[in-house]
């Protein structure tokens, strides 16, 4: 399976400053696949330790952190002889050892030659409840569900990813209708890799959307294992409500539809630890379009995404043939799901964008997202289909003048006066189209 995070763990390995890393994300997105991929693939030797229920773990780490005592200890529990500088150190699940992941500090002060990479389901939420986190002295690296290139490829179309990771236009034109195929069936199964790789094997979306569902339980149950008990409740009527928000025609999330009566202050932890695991994001709203736009946030005005675009239609309870087919549910709900999709694909470009997204005083405008590249405000209007219209994305464009706007729609690459159509199956790539206008 490809993996385009596996550039970013080449470049860390050959780095002097490398520092222990950590891989964020949420449970199931492949870390550990990635992990042992990655020491497979460039390193001569891997040490594996899970942490997971390990009390042989616990007690190495609990009483002090003499460095070659550790490494003594893992040596003997991955049955790997660890070399400094040719063999990978993996420590995943390390967030059930809080002590290991503190031990990452002195690792980098005073072992350097040892490359550490670590991971952990619920990390973020971990790091805050219990244990002194070191600031400073490790990396970090975000892994998601796979991006529709990703998916592509790991579907056997590896000549098709190329063509559309090089924004050939002209080879994408001819295999446009391909790739719409492609697309839809990416909004019913998304990136979870085991989906994909589930699909891959043996074609049956049935089989598919019951790995969904299982996901999905399984972090119903997380809300259970990890949070605070008496904010549970909350977190799922957050969580199981977002597709009911993202069906609104104006999506801002509104706190009186989880229940009457609802405000902000009672779901602010329970949104806080559904951010920090990794399972929703919140866009927020900026009320200007000038630069900085993170200094026009306004807090109060926000919009919730899931992590997976397979995942909102499978809690959205659409089945196949409602998207393959393009029925009238799926008429519906489609302008949710591209949003989603597009926030998914913009979330993994190669620098880690900044979103939000725009609304006029009135309400009449809304435009969908706006983020920053190279010190330039870029507006995104999303269309589900080859619906040209830009009536929000013009009246942004009026009212702040900004250079470069982008549409992005089912219709075939163009440029024109005042704006970039980009089709929906190349936002992937908006920062590299951005560069070489």
């Amino acid at each position: 399976m490809y993996r385009r995070k596996m550039k970013e763990l080449k470049k860390w390995k050959e780095s002097e400053k490398r520092k222990p890393l950590i891989i964020r994300g949420a449970r199931q997105v492949g870390k550990t696949w990635l992990m042992k991929e990655f020491g497979k693939k460039y390193y001569d030797k891997c040490a594996y330790i899970n942490f997971d229920d390990n009390t042989r773990m616990n007690k190495l780490f609990e009483e002090d952190f003499d460095l070659e005592k550790i490494i003594q200890g893992l040596k003997i529990e991955s049955g790997v002889n660890i070399e400094p500088n040719n063999t990978l150190i993996i420590l995943d699940e390390i967030q059930e050892t809080p002590k290991a992941l503190k031990a990452l500090k002195y690792f980098y002060e005073n072992a350097k030659e040892y490359h550490i990479i670590s991971a952990g389901s619920l990390l973020g939420v971990a790091i805050h409840e219990k244990t002194s986190f070191p600031v400073g002295k490790v990396d970090f690296l975000d892994l998601m569900p796979l991006s529709f290139f990703e998916f592509i490829e790991a579907l056997g179309e590896e000549e098709l990813k190329e063509i559309l990771e090089d924004n050939n236009f002209e080879m994408i034109k001819v295999f446009n209708t391909k790739i719409k195929e492609y697309l839809k069936l990416y909004y019913y199964i998304g990136g979870m890799p085991e989906a994909v790789s589930t699909y891959v094997e043996n074609k049956d979306l049935l089989e598919v959307r019951k790995i969904q569902k299982r996901l999905l339980q399984a972090y119903e149950q997380d809300f259970s294992k990890h949070a605070p008990i008496n904010i549970v409740p909350r977190i799922r009527q957050l969580w199981n409500n977002i597709p009911t928000q993202l069906a609104k025609e104006n999506k801002k999330f509104i706190y009186g539809l989880l229940r009457k009566g609802a405000r902000a202050r009672e779901y602010e932890i329970a949104l806080s630890w559904l951010i920090d695991c990794g399972l929703i994001y919140q866009i927020n709203r900026v009320n200007s379009g000038k630069v900085p736009l993170s200094a026009y946030q306004d807090f109060n005005a926000f919009k919730l995404y899931i992590l997976d675009v397979g995942l909102l239609s499978a809690m959205a309870g659409i089945d196949a043939k409602t998207i393959l087919e393009g029925n009238n549910l799926f008429e519906e709900f489609k302008g949710s799901l591209t949003e989603q999709y597009v926030l998914c694909q913009l979330k993994q470009c190669t620098t880690d964008l900044d979103i939000f997204y725009w609304s006029s005083d009135t309400g009449i405008a809304e435009l969908d997202f706006i983020t920053q590249i190279e010190g330039n405000n870029i507006p995104i209007e999303v269309k589900s289909s080859e619906n040209l219209q830009a009536k929000s994305l013009k009246t942004f464009v009026q009212k702040y003048n900004t250079e470069t706007n982008i549409r992005t729609s089912m219709s075939d690459y163009r440029k024109e006066d005042w704006l970039i159509n980009i089709p929906l199956y190349c936002i992937g790539n908006l920062e590299t189209i951005i560069k070489k206008k």
